[in-house]
């Protein structure tokens, strides 16, 4: 069974219904404070955080005096514009007492479809982590329709997981773990501590029923650990109204473990090992060497592109001879590759008249 003291990544993901009272719409902030100190103990252990929240709509609703029935989408847009502000602040008031510096990201689950978006989320959210801040990914329930409706907040989550590399993937909320049936109607109903396999058997068991608060149900929550285990990363299901949840996890607290069919950059490498390349790079025998040393591509070691390809599409690689020597996607389009190769990176503003990044295929996003 995992191990959250032991996790390199980890994403948490944040239910309504933890930071919202049911009642009386207001943030609950002592609880929030505690989990605070769960993230100040995880980052002290060596982890990079990323929190993915639900609470916007339910903050916005009790702000704008909305009723407690369902809204009408417009309301629901409505009070997640004024809530995200509010849980923005809320966040970054109980992690800098820390030393933990915090951002919002806005995003939805278009941005992991769209391969541009998705590496321009990528390398925001990895840049965020290097410098050790913990973002607090939030679904754009302002301007999106799709993020609104039942359960996207748990896939989310995973998405994000997949999208950082994270190896562990913790869900809070209001149950303990994963049942044969339904433990509020069915009392003989067994909770699961481990699923190896997410077979059609357990399937049937997830209920669609969730929480006053918060949209997410069962079967959500089992797509959402399809996603996450296929990509190399346990995920927990734990009960998380308690103060400081993450600790309580950690000293075996009621959770389903779900296990992770292989490692994350593994995963990764495999997903893009079978991509069929839009275009071709050509690199000389010094970017080759340094391609086998875990290095980036950095247009200086290129000498022929061809394509057409678009920013984010898959490229392969080729040595001086010829021979495909990997895949990768690129951070640049072909036009823009031909204007840069065989350029250092820092020549690239001046060739193109604005910034581009320094690689022009990240070591993390090709295969070799």
């Amino acid at each position: 069974m995992a191990s959250v003291s032991a996790a390199r990544r980890v994403v948490v993901k944040i239910g309504s219904a933890l930071l919202v009272d049911r009642h009386s719409g207001a943030l609950r902030a002592e609880w929030l404070h505690a989990l605070a100190e769960d993230i100040r103990w995880l980052k002290g252990l060596g982890a990079d955080v990323v929190l993915v929240s639900s609470g916007s709509i339910a903050l916005g609703r009790g702000i704008l005096g909305l009723p407690d029935t369902p809204l009408a989408l417009e309301q629901s847009q409505a009070a997640a514009a004024v809530g995200q502000i509010r849980l923005a602040r809320a966040y970054e008031e109980a992690l800098t007492p820390h030393g933990i510096i915090t951002a919002q990201v806005l995003v939805t689950l278009e941005d992991s479809a769209n391969r541009r978006r998705y590496l321009n989320s990528r390398a925001t959210l990895s840049q965020l982590l290097t410098l050790g801040v913990v973002p607090i990914v939030n679904e754009n329930d302002t301007v999106a329709t799709d993020e609104i409706r039942f359960g996207d907040n748990d896939r989310l989550a995973a998405q994000i997981a997949v999208t950082v590399g994270a190896d562990q993937l913790v869900l809070l909320s209001d149950v303990d773990g994963f049942y044969s049936a339904n433990p509020a109607e069915d009392p003989s109903a067994q909770r699961f501590d481990v699923i190896d396999t997410i077979t059609p058997e357990i399937e049937e068991m997830a209920g669609d029923a969730g929480s006053g608060l918060s949209k997410g149900g069962m079967k959500t929550k089992l797509m959402a650990a399809r996603t996450a285990t296929a990509a190399g990363c346990a995920m927990a299901i734990s009960e998380g109204s308690v103060l400081r949840p993450l600790r309580a996890l950690q000293d075996g607290a009621n959770a389903t473990w779900f296990t992770a069919q292989t490692d994350p950059q593994a995963a990764r490498k495999r997903w893009i090992a079978a991509m069929k390349p839009r275009g071709a790079v050509t690199l000389d025998a010094g970017a080759v060497a340094a391609l086998s040393r875990g290095k980036s591509l950095l247009p200086a070691g290129v000498t022929d592109v061809s394509g057409p390809f678009e920013r984010g599409d898959t490229i392969a690689l080729l040595d001086p001879t010829g021979h495909q020597v990997g895949l990768g996607l690129s951070r640049y389009t072909s036009a823009e590759a031909q204007r840069i190769k065989g350029h250092q990176s820092a020549e690239i503003e001046a060739l193109l008249g604005y910034p581009g990044r320094a690689a022009l295929i990240h070591r993390d996003d090709m295969a070799l």
